[in-house]
């Protein structure tokens, strides 16, 4: 992963956190919802999943901790990924993390974008 994606990964992770740090204060483990419109074996990934949870640990938060994560993969097919993003937001995630704009085009196309005020 290249240091500019990664950083543009976490930044837009961390201007979600207000999300999170409401859903701390109701008592339950916040939860992320992490989707890649690549496939689990394309040649970086691994690494991608690495410095995300990397970052998220050096701003405090531990997977299995403090916090849940729930990854998902689509292999770059539309509909999948339509699919996942589906099962991201039935599971309560807080927050959603997609890479990229076609993660991000979809979820738009797809009403899952909320506005954080």
């Amino acid at each position: 992963m290249r240091r500019r994606e990664f950083i543009a990964l976490v930044g837009g992770t961390v201007a979600s956190w207000p999300l999170v740090a409401r859903a701390q204060d109701s008592g339950r483990t916040p939860l992320v919802g992490f989707l890649e419109p690549i496939s689990a074996g394309t040649p970086g990934a691994k690494s991608r999943e690495t410095a995300f949870l990397e970052g998220l640990r050096q701003l405090g938060w531990t997977p299995g901790q403090n916090l849940r994560v729930e990854f998902r993969w689509s292999g770059g097919d539309e509909a999948q990924t339509r699919k996942q993003a589906a099962e991201l937001v039935a599971l309560g995630s807080d927050v959603i993390v997609t890479a990229g704009s076609a993660g991000a085009g979809l979820m738009v196309k797809a009403d899952f974008v909320a506005e954080v005020s």
